[in-house]
């Protein structure tokens, strides 16, 4: 069986690095179409849309690779079919498990590959890539309010526990490419939402852990008489720079700008945290946290699809069918789990349920169609 399954892993994975290839060359071609139409803008050049494009390609191999996976063992077990390879091997005493059991062997190679895109190799691209597009552009971040961006944090005491003593509201106008905050105003609120203070700066710099460094500020001051709860008289005062601690982190304000899909499981839990912290809806960032665990299971689910397809008769239908029915069924796949994530949040199903669902389904389809093949 040792011989069978490198000769299965090679056949495999050689027909699946080659589907993935075309099918990275076809979205690269369209993507570098709608680049070019930015060329010549703002100081975009050709250099930097064919660099985007590039580094757009981990996380297009990303969405991409379960469809590569399915489409390649289809061919290969169709090829072993229509050659008579794989009835050969079932007269040698090969049994379907010991096929989905050497299927298996090879969907963690690309079970590993899809964690090291999705976790590594893609986000880092497409911040990257970001970066690289506003600097050629010499454009700031905003995200498309005329007020700018808007953000909640905490204010903690500087004491051990570092208990919430209120809540604080940042208004950023822009974000620069070097992640230097400009036009921040800052409303500070104590537990019953009293408005303590408000203050204006020209910039903040991110110095430290936790610390942003305001620069040019003014800040207003909303006393309150303790004993008949009522305001003072507000006073005012200006400062060349004031160091505020803070919760919001560049990688946090960086999430905003980012696309869900193109985000780690370590951002997405991380920025999960500071949204339930700050008592804002998760839900969005719950399922695609989820999704991003289990998506490389969908590995597993197209190696399970193909299989029937090595117990079909050259009379059911050539390679040719064959590769066109596994394009629908990676298509189907691909469009019915991002149906599911958007149903999830509309109606607030647990984000585990929601992520696993479709893989569940596929399963179900691939078991029931292996059951029937073997039956004719």
């Amino acid at each position: 069986m040792k011989v069978l399954q490198r000769y299965f892993g090679s056949e495999i994975i050689r027909a699946v690095l080659f589907v993935l290839f075309a099918l990275l060359v076809l979205t690269s071609f369209f993507d570098l179409m709608k680049e070019l139409a930015a060329i010549n803008k703002n100081g975009y050049l050709l250099k930097h849309a064919l660099l985007t494009v590039l580094l757009n390609i981990p996380g297009n191999a990303y969405d991409f690779l379960p469809i590569a996976v399915l489409i390649g063992t289809i061919y290969v077990l169709a090829q072993f079919a229509s050659n008579s390879e794989f009835t050969i091997m079932r007269a040698a005493s090969m049994s379907s498990w010991t096929v989905a059991k050497m299927l298996g062997n090879i969907a963690i190679i690309f079970i590993l590959l899809t964690y090291l895109l999705g976790e590594v190799i893609a986000p880092m691209a497409t911040k990257l890539s970001k970066q690289i597009s506003m600097q050629a552009a010499s454009s700031p971040l905003t995200q498309g309010f005329r007020s700018g961006l808007w953000t909640k944090d905490l204010i903690r005491s500087n004491d051990a526990d570092g208990a919430v003593i209120g809540t604080r509201f940042l208004n950023v106008r822009e974000v620069s490419p070097e992640r230097t905050l400009l036009g921040v105003k800052i409303y500070e609120f104590d537990t019953n939402f009293q408005l303590l203070r408000e203050i204006n700066a020209k910039q903040a710099v991110y110095v430290r852990s936790h610390v942003w460094q305001l620069h040019e500020v003014v800040e207003t001051s909303f006393p309150k008489n303790l004993a008949t709860e009522t305001m003072i008289e507000s006073d005012t005062h200006k400062l060349a720079t004031k160091d505020l601690m803070s919760e919001i982190t560049p990688d946090i304000l960086s999430v905003l700008f980012t696309e869900v899909d193109r985000m780690s499981a370590l951002e997405l839990a991380s920025y999960t945290k500071h949204l339930a912290e700050n008592k804002q809806s998760t839900e969005r960032y719950d399922i695609a946290f989820w999704k991003k665990l289990t998506y490389p299971i969908s590995i597993l689910v197209m190696m399970a699809l193909a299989l029937p397809f090595a117990y079909l008769h050259a009379r059911d239908g050539g390679i040719s069918l064959r590769i066109f029915s596994g394009i629908m069924l990676g298509m189907v796949f691909y469009l019915v789990n991002s149906l599911f994530a958007y149903l999830g949040q509309i109606n607030t199903w647990p984000a585990l349920v929601t992520a696993l669902f479709p893989s569940l389904i596929f399963s179900l389809l691939a078991y029931v169609g292996l059951r029937y093949v073997e039956r004719h």
